[in-house]
């Protein structure tokens, strides 16, 4: 298979959401959708930038992605 419709074109951004799904989604019982934005908001700050990913040898991504970007480093962002 290749082309449109490609299988492997979509196993990253379906490992995404069963990891959110699994990790944040299911384990909250959001009233509002400004709750549930909020939840998630926080949860893909932890992704990206606090949980261990095993593909990074135990680093978050944006640690990964700074240190091969070092020019593009924003100066200070909380």
């Amino acid at each position: 298979m290749d082309g449109k419709g490609r299988y492997l074109d979509n196993i990253f951004i379906e490992r995404l959401w069963r990891t959110l799904k699994y990790e944040c989604v299911y384990l909250h019982a959001w009233e509002t959708g400004s709750e549930a934005r909020a939840g998630l908001k926080n949860w893909f700050y932890f992704y990206n930038r606090k949980r261990p990913h095993s593909a990074h040898g135990g680093q978050p991504p944006a640690v990964v992605y700074w240190q091969r970007n070092p020019l593009t480093h924003p100066i200070s962002r909380s």
